[in-house]
């Protein structure tokens, strides 16, 4: 297959760039560092060799990805499991949900997939502004991840836009494979999920045809990804705190660094993934004539209302929202509540204001089932 040049600045690395990208990454003392903190038992060069023995980025995940994950939910989660009845997992989707965690969204699906054996996991939509360094980018590139640059001024801005979705276009029609997006750019810090409309006209810059046509081109599942604990609540209600009392605080490469770090490892309860049918028989019902920024703006809520139905309702939400709950549901929400807040590293900790913040992150979600149903 010819992969059009326009594409070679944001695409995954294909078959034979591998060696090339897996010398890169050998060269790099970070990339070094990471290995030894995750293996610290095996030596780099047979963490290389086995590298080198993946000869497509889908290898990669099965070999790297695919092993610590599943070590890793072992010991931060309850479980993981995802209910996909609503759609065929052997057609090809882009899977648009909620962004709950920087990396495992993703990274968490390829796992699902992998696990239902159809035989390709996604490419993954990832922002330019968590790849800090060299080794990184080639490493999601090698990761079957696709670059969404966002530093640019506006002109390019609407240039690269294009280019983002012709290349989304082009994985679903011509690869034949899976693509995962966050339907916001950004974490929604207070899990209020909204779909922004502005995703919805980029993806519909590629293809052909109407804008419905466009985007039943895509085929776009709504995912709802539900965590009982996100282990990153602490550090977002932190953020809130920071952007009221610091005029101007924008977060640092570092805290980008420390929330993958800490979502990552963090402890996440019982994770869930559920698959909501695909919008294309939906799409086919709207008014041709409609405006299109009544269009977007209809089809931003109809995601938002499949993700919000699904989303699975822990004893987290049910607490913090206030609704029916059993006195041990309660107190063992209080307990942790009181761990994550005890977590929160700032001069003058504004303890009521920080505990509001956590609470609504788990009560948002129930809110919005309820309204869905």
């Amino acid at each position: 297959m010819i992969i059009p040049a326009a594409f070679d600045s944001i695409r995954p690395f294909e078959a034979e760039e591998l060696p090339d990208a897996y010398s890169q990454l050998e060269q790099s003392p970070q990339f070094r560092s990471v290995v030894a903190y995750l293996y610290p038992q095996v030596p780099f060069e047979a963490i290389m060799q086995q590298m080198r023995g993946c000869k497509t980025c889908f290898d990669f995940q099965k070999t790297f990805c695919y092993p610590f994950l599943k070590q890793l939910m072992a010991k931060a989660s309850k479980g993981l499991d995802m209910d996909a009845t609503a759609i065929d997992l052997n057609s090809r989707y882009t899977f648009m949900s909620n962004h709950r965690d920087i990396v495992l969204d993703s990274a968490l699906l390829d796992v699902l997939l992998i696990e239902a054996q159809v035989g390709t996991t996604t490419e993954i939509a990832i922002g330019d502004n968590l790849l800090a360094e060299p080794w990184i980018k080639d490493l999601v590139r090698i990761n079957k991840s696709f670059i969404v640059e966002r530093s640019l001024g506006i002109r390019e801005m609407l240039a690269a836009s294009k280019r983002l979705g012709e290349y989304m276009h082009f994985v679903v029609q011509q690869k034949h494979d899976n693509i995962w997006i966050a339907q916001r750019e950004g974490r929604a810090k207070d899990s209020d999920d909204r779909t922004q409309p502005s995703i919805l006209k980029m993806m519909a810059m590629g293809g052909e045809g109407t804008v419905i046509e466009r985007l039943k081109q895509l085929h776009i599942v709504p995912l709802s990804i539900s965590y009982e604990y996100d282990p990153c609540d602490f550090l977002k209600a932190r953020e809130f705190q920071l952007r009221r009392d610091v005029d101007g605080w924008k977060k640092s490469k570092t805290d980008d660094v420390e929330s993958m770090r800490t979502g990552i490892l963090g402890y996440k309860g019982q994770v869930h993934y559920h698959c909501a049918p695909c919008i294309d028989d939906w799409l086919d019902t709207l008014p041709k004539d409609m405006p299109k920024g009544e269009l977007f703006d209809t089809i931003a809520q109809h995601i938002d209302s499949q993700l919000h139905r699904h989303y699975r309702i822990y004893a987290s939400n049910r607490v913090a929202a206030g609704a029916e709950s059993t006195a041990e549901e309660r107190e063992a929400f209080e307990t942790y509540l009181q761990g994550q807040l005890a977590k929160i590293q700032l001069d003058t900790p504004d303890i009521p204001y920080l505990r509001e913040r956590i609470i609504t992150m788990y009560a948002n979600p129930y809110r919005n089932h309820l309204a869905a149903l």
